[in-house]
């Protein structure tokens, strides 16, 4: 008994995969990623080396996120995506990283009404794991435990970001 495989269906068009099919359509949106690069690193420990000795209590971390995105003339959007973390054992500082990693993206056939809600969701998704890598080798290069960050809700940051802009335009009017 021989196995055989026959061939792969024929792929043209009005085919899901075909030149014409829905996967083939330029009016599907898309997001392209054309760069990743580190616009602004930082990583401090004022109080090395004896910050490097554990101490009694776990030190508190103090984690901000800032998102921020902006139109280019030529049609790209550029993303940033700024974190930072802070630890401190009681009064003393133990490190500050601050790290912004930008991205810059091409968006295909993304309708206007969705265009901010891609721009400050989808697109910080796919530039979070790299910052969050970056996060981790620094703090274990500072002699420290690699600090993971949890995977961030960047829909629960976006809502947030809204209401509190309503919330400014209620209270301004």
């Amino acid at each position: 008994m021989t196995d055989t495989t026959s061939p792969p269906p024929p792929v043209g068009p009005g085919d899901p995969g075909g030149p014409n099919g829905a996967q083939g359509d330029a009016d599907q949106p898309g997001i392209r990623i054309l760069a990743q690069y580190i616009r602004d690193l930082s990583f401090e420990s004022p109080h090395a080396p004896e910050s490097l000795r554990g101490g009694e209590n776990p030190p508190q971390i103090d984690l901000g996120v800032e998102l921020n995105a902006k139109g280019r003339d030529d049609g790209l959007f550029e993303i940033e995506l700024k974190l930072t973390a802070r630890a401190a054992r009681e009064t003393q500082a133990i490190f500050h990283i601050e790290l912004v990693y930008a991205g810059l993206f091409q968006l295909a056939g993304v309708p206007a009404a969705d265009m901010e809600s891609v721009l400050m969701i989808e697109c910080p998704r796919y530039l979070f794991p790299f910052a969050r890598r970056i996060i981790a080798d620094l703090s274990s290069e500072g002699g420290f435990p690699p600090f993971m960050l949890e995977p961030l809700d960047f829909a629960g940051i976006y809502a947030a970001r809204r209401a509190q802009a309503a919330a400014g335009a209620v209270g301004n009017a």
